[in-house]
């Protein structure tokens, strides 16, 4: 009963059934290029064969010997005195906070040798602490061989003394003058920056901080002001919680700063109480995609929905029967039902009206202090520059001409401004624009204080020497303030000073040891306004057209601030699977209507149409149309943060949406696409990686099934063990073998569990398997290619929500049965396309470690082997590349690398260079060209644990044992440990009925289980 949908991973897989079986058949799309090291004309002249290679490979495996040989010698300077705190070879940890002006996290950060290499989530800080893509990625950030590394004057090279004589020079003309000192910034929630702003304005009684986000949530805080009479953010935890309704609210992604995961994973949890989650959105969203239902309309239309429930639930009712149907669940559920809403300040008032009424316990009454734009403040500060009333203007590493809307319009106008200096990490605009420049320090390389939300107090402390002429905005303030060279400049002593009075009886040592700490904000939220009939006019004042546009931000890219990221730009789209991009979507009803094309080419590479995007008589050139399955008809989606001009040669990818961007109104109608004629060339991973079969990969259950129906009934059954027909009668598949067992429970066995229904597809597993193991960055050109090198991918599977009638066999050459013209109501007529509103299923897959591992018994060198822990291991050096292991794997989960990736100028990312190199775990060698490589398990961070429990003389913990996914998971979708702990949780989850294993008919005994996911709702 599992299974009894139709699983597809593109619309070319429904227009072409047989695509699948033809990439199965030809797994790597460019043979290795032997005849190019032959120097041979008859084989040069043709392509190789099988036998050709097979004659040819003494000589390959003679020529990879000698590029071996050709390795640089790199030789290293030890210490002359050597710090007490740095043992090679053994990590240090230190916790501080993640903290870039738009996301947060409280972390632990890993070095080595003195040098940050990973960022774990601090456990201490709970779902504060976890850690999503951007914040795995932010260690990256700090290796950028792009940065601005010196103070700037006039665009020369300069000193800090020179740039602070400059600064501090029309500090006081401005204050003689009369005219505004403005230093303009991200939202920056630090009581001490505050505090220590205070004393300059003291000094300076003209200055003004004004904040200025290029995604500001000025919806959200706009609506909090009116309801709550606070300017931020209410605080949510869904662990409590059995229905969530969000229309266009994003919030598994950055809606209300974020941060909701872990408590909806938590709620989400199988069984009688289980959430139950219905989405109402344009765009499929991250969100959407893990709802239980999922209801696609237009912005217009949502608009309307919103309203009528609203009116159901708090007004006097309404005839619309979609809108009926929520509200009489909501009225249901009562105080564990919560709203959510995003797209303006007047659907989020809405929403926060709907909770007052149900009485939701998912409100805490917390507040988020994160984010604190003011739109009316931002526009007043800009009334003073077209003024001239601002003599002073120091911008806190924020661009506005680029994520503005109306950045050039601010661009010309800072000709009025006399003094403009940019604190800033890039040669972005307001670094060109600005006369002094100084490179703002990296959050690993600086002192802070954040205080995120209610009754929490977490510190920033630098976990590596500067590594350029860099300086934080604080240390600026003070050297303005106080003057050149004066003994009360250093920042560490000042936040010492200020952070006592927030401790209390906790010292500051052991507040820094800890991270995360308590703090006297206890400010609390409570209902106490909100004009409905205001609100429901704003929302409902929403003019419809032809077509409307959603603006979101992407997983990995976020508001654009690690643009320069080259992980993060890498790291394919959870829906799309696409990278290196942003894109218009739109549905494949809509594509069809306007002649937009997604055609794949000979290569099985995605190409599609490009259009000129106009919205209320703006205009975003060149941008390339994806038609996504599940998007709205008359709706059409594009990300924000892409298109950074000047920041980088990996930022400067995609277009940049931030010109249609009021900063409120994340819909907007009036919008109209013309065709260019010409064609963009996608890089994706959508369907290069290809599994035996097409059922039983992602399995999903009804709840009522799971609740009701034994999960091994002979007839109902949904999850029922495989068995086997032998001649001694049916026998369960893992307890038929064709070679002898070998003892495997002296010492740890490795197992690891995925749940796919806590799985939520964020990507931060994929950065953070990245960051542990010198997983390179290709490039958008070896990604088209088909080649990428991750060792952990998230196969996004869409599933038609109707019943397809499944012949009894497939077609001749088909992997999935034809879908068009089989599936009739009840009524006689045809069901709706199953990719107008697809189901989603995210499922993680690495080596899958099997115990009789179909890799190993085919390489011919013995490089790939099976450990007693149940790791399926790689000798790299033993390896020759002939890529049988590949071919023989079902799972599709080795990678040969076809580059050497470090030192190479074809690959201008973080390895070719020595600041990028910083970044590498000495644990995990660096691969080079001509050898598969693959998911380890974590072997160095097993192999750590075992020896540090064996030098304390004591055995492992339960949860001790830890690889770089299972840390970083932010809803414990993840789990590893050993099976040979009978207490263990990994024994536990391995009881669950819910567990299965990938392709099990086949008998590779994998030593990685999943969990089948459960959907809260009545199938129809």
């Amino acid at each position: 009963m599992a299974s009894n949908k139709i699983q597809f991973r593109s619309i070319h897989e429904l227009k072409n059934p047989a695509l699948n079986n033809k990439l199965a058949q030809k797994e790597f799309q460019e043979e290795i290029p032997v005849e190019d090291f032959l120097e041979d004309a008859e084989t040069n002249g043709s392509g190789t064969s099988r036998r050709d290679f097979l004659k040819l490979l003494g000589f390959s495996t003679a020529a990879v010997t000698l590029a071996a040989c050709e390795a640089p010698v790199i030789k290293t300077i030890p210490y002359v005195v050597k710090p007490h705190d740095i043992i090679p070879g053994i990590p240090n940890y230190y916790a501080s906070t993640y903290f870039d002006g738009f996301d947060f996290a409280s972390v632990l950060v890993k070095t080595r040798e003195g040098r940050p290499i990973k960022i774990e989530p601090n456990p201490a800080a709970g779902d504060l602490g976890k850690t999503n893509a951007r914040a795995q990625a932010s260690v990256l950030s700090l290796y950028d061989n792009d940065k601005v590394k010196q103070p700037k004057f006039e665009g020369k090279d300069e000193t800090f003394d020179k740039v602070d004589s400059y600064v501090i020079k029309g500090l006081e003309e401005a204050k003689a003058a009369g005219k505004r000192i403005v230093l303009l910034s991200h939202s920056f929630a630090s009581p001490t920056f505050k505090k220590l702003f205070a004393e300059f304005k003291a000094k300076y009684p003209t200055a003004e901080l004004v904040t200025y986000d290029a995604y500001p949530y000025a919806a959200g805080l706009d609506a909090a002001q009116e309801v709550f009479g606070t300017r931020a953010l209410p605080v949510y935890d869904l662990k409590g919680t059995e229905l969530v309704v969000a229309f266009q609210a994003d919030f598994l992604g950055d809606y209300n700063g974020g941060g909701l995961e872990s408590s909806y994973a938590a709620a989400r949890k199988p069984g009688q109480s289980m959430l139950r989650h219905i989405q109402v959105e344009s765009n499929m969203s991250l969100t959407g995609a893990n709802s239980d239902e999922r209801i696609r309309l237009k912005p217009s239309q949502v608009n309307k929905t919103l309203v009528e429930v609203y009116n159901a639930i708090v007004g006097g009712g309404s005839s619309d029967k979609t809108a009926n149907e929520i509200a009489k669940e909501l009225q249901t559920k009562g105080s564990k039902a919560v709203v959510f809403a995003d797209g303006s300040k007047g659907a989020q008032v809405l929403a926060h009206l709907i909770n007052q009424k149900l009485g939701s316990v998912a409100f805490t009454g917390k507040a988020n202090f994160l984010k604190d734009f003011d739109k009316a403040r931002f526009q007043e500060f800009l009334g003073w520059v077209n003024a001239g009333q601002v003599g002073v203007l120091i911008a806190n590493n924020v661009d506005p001409i680029y994520s503005y809307y109306k950045g050039e319009d601010f661009k010309k106008s800072l000709a009025k401004v006399p003094y403009v200096i940019a604190v800033a990490d890039k040669k972005n605009e307001m670094y060109k624009a600005a006369k002094a420049v100084i490179p703002v320090a990296n959050w690993l390389e600086s002192w802070g204080d954040i205080e995120p939300q209610s009754g929490v107090y977490s510190l920033m402390q630098p976990t590596i020497q500067k590594i350029y002429k860099s300086r934080q905005i604080e240390e600026s303030l003070l050297v303005w303030k106080n003057g050149k060279n004066n003994a009360a400049n250093n920042y560490y002593d000042y936040l010492k000073a200020s952070a006592s009075s927030i401790l209390g009886a906790t010292s500051f040592n052991k507040a820094l040891y800890n991270g995360f700490n308590s703090s006297n904000n206890n400010t609390m939220l409570s209902y106490a306004g909100g004009n409905g009939a205001q609100a429901v006019a704003e929302v409902s004042g929403f003019k419809s057209s032809d077509l409307e546009l959603v603006l979101y931000t992407k997983t990995a890219m976020g508001d654009g601030t690690q643009a320069n990221n080259p992980w993060l730009q890498e790291l394919p789209d959870p829906i799309t699977r696409m990278s290196w991009d942003n894109y218009l979507t739109m549905s494949p009803k809509d594509a069809e209507r306007l002649g937009i094309d997604n055609d794949l080419n000979a290569r099985m590479q995605l190409d599609g149409s490009i259009v000129n995007l106009t919205v209320n008589g703006v205009t975003i050139k060149d941008v390339p149309v994806f038609v996504q399955p599940g998007q709205a008809e008359g709706s059409v989606g594009l990300a924000l943060g892409y298109g950074k001009k000047n920041s980088g040669a990996t930022a400067d990818t995609g277009v940049n949406a931030y010109p249609l961007f009021d900063g409120s109104n994340l819909a907007v109608s009036n919008v109209k696409i013309e065709k260019t004629g010409e064609d963009h060339e996608f890089a994706g991973i959508q369907l290069q990686n290809t599994l035996m079969g097409r059922y039983e990969i992602a399995k999903e259950v009804p709840l009522a099934d799971f609740l009701n129906v034994a999960f091994d009934d002979e007839h109902k059954g949904w999850n029922k063990p495989l068995e086997y027909h032998t001649i001694s009668g049916a026998l369960p598949a893992r307890k038929i073998d064709l070679w002898d067992a070998f003892d495997d429970t002296d010492g740890p066995h490795f197992n690891m569990s995925i749940d796919l229904n806590s799985c939520t597809g964020c990507g931060s597993c994929i950065i953070a398997c990245q960051a542990e193991n010198n997983v390179p960055v290709v490039g958008k050109d070896e990604i088209r290619m088909s080649r990428d090198m991750y060792w952990l991918r998230i196969d996004r599977y869409y599933s038609a929500r109707q019943k397809v009638e499944v012949y009894e066999g497939l077609k001749e050459g088909m992997a999935v049965p034809e879908l068009y013209g089989t599936a009739f109501n009840k009524e006689g007529g045809a069901l709706n396309h199953p990719a107008d509103n697809p189901d989603v299923i995210f499922q993680p897959v690495m080596c899958q470690h099997c115990n009789h591992a179909p890799c190993e018994t085919v390489c011919p060198v013995a490089a790939t082997s099976h450990g007693k822990q149940g790791q399926n291991h790689m000798a790299y050096n033993r390896c020759i590349g002939t890529r049988y292991c590949a071919n023989n794997c079902p799972y599709k989960v080795r990678r040969f690398n076809w580059f050497t990736y470090n030192l190479n100028d074809k690959f201008d990312f973080n390895m070719n260079n020595d600041l990028g190199r910083m970044v590498l775990n000495p644990d995990v060698v660096v691969r080079t060209r001509g050898v598969m490589e693959k998911c380890s398990l974590c072997i160095q961070m097993t192999q750590t644990t075992i020896l540090e429990a064996k030098k304390e003389g004591r055995i492992v913990k339960d949860g001790e044992f830890q690889t770089a996914c299972s840390k970083a998971c932010t809803t414990g979708s993840i789990q590893f440990g050993d099976m040979n702990d009978k207490e263990s949780e990994i024994r536990k989850l391995y009881a669950d009925n819910r567990r299965y294993y990938l392709l099990e008919e086949i008998g590779t005994k994998p030593n990685v289980f999943y969990h089948t996911k459960v959907r809260n709702r009545v199938e129809k």
